[in-house]
């Protein structure tokens, strides 16, 4: 059974405070290119495909995106 929610945490961008940004993602019900649920995040744009192993694949959710990979994907309840 796949997790409820994930944690992404993206390195953060040099010179800003913080280490890390960390995104919560939900199910969204759909399927990735390879055949794995799709979470996204609250306002839709954070787009990430998760298999039952914890391998992310960062799917665009517009036009001239190019989605950063997160650091980690860990499972929240």
């Amino acid at each position: 059974m796949a997790a409820e929610r994930f944690a992404l945490a993206f390195p953060g961008d040099p010179g800003s405070p913080g280490d890390q940004d960390v995104v919560i993602v939900e199910p969204t019900g759909q399927r990735g290119p390879g055949g794995h649920p799709v979470y996204a995040d609250v306002t839709g744009i954070v787009r990430a495909e998760i298999s039952d192993r914890g391998e992310v694949r960062m799917l665009a959710s517009g036009g001239h995106q190019m989605p950063r990979t997160p650091m980690t994907a860990r499972p929240l309840p």
